[in-house]
């Protein structure tokens, strides 16, 4: 469940980050209301997804925030940062299925 959580949590973020660009220095006043309301949502879903363990929550917006930007303000798609974003992607991929959920570590019993 966290995972879902975590998922709505970032696409908020990615709405959030393409959002400022809409507000005009939050001068226009609806995309700045819808703006402050997505952060506000996207931290108390990210704080809720953060009591299960997900090392890779801030990525996952950061990622869809720079493909977005590429595709709808028209910023630099060089080699490099395809590169690298793909890196990332890949990266936050591994982490999922590599991350195996365990139980608490318990303490041995101490001599005295």
């Amino acid at each position: 469940m966290a995972w879902v959580v975590l998922f709505v949590a970032g696409l908020l973020e990615i709405g959030w980050a393409i959002g400022l660009k809409y507000t005009d220095g939050f001068t226009r006043p609806l995309p700045s209301v819808l703006t402050a309301a997505a952060i506000v949502a996207s931290m108390v879903l990210l704080s809720l997804a953060a009591r299960a363990p997900i090392g890779v929550a801030v990525w996952v917006g950061t990622s869809g925030a720079a493909i977005l930007g590429m595709v709808l303000f028209g910023e630099p798609r060089n080699p490099g940062r395809l590169f690298f974003l793909a890196l990332l992607v890949v990266s936050i991929v591994g982490l999922k299925l590599t991350t195996r959920v365990s139980e608490p570590a318990t303490r041995a019993p101490t001599e005295c």
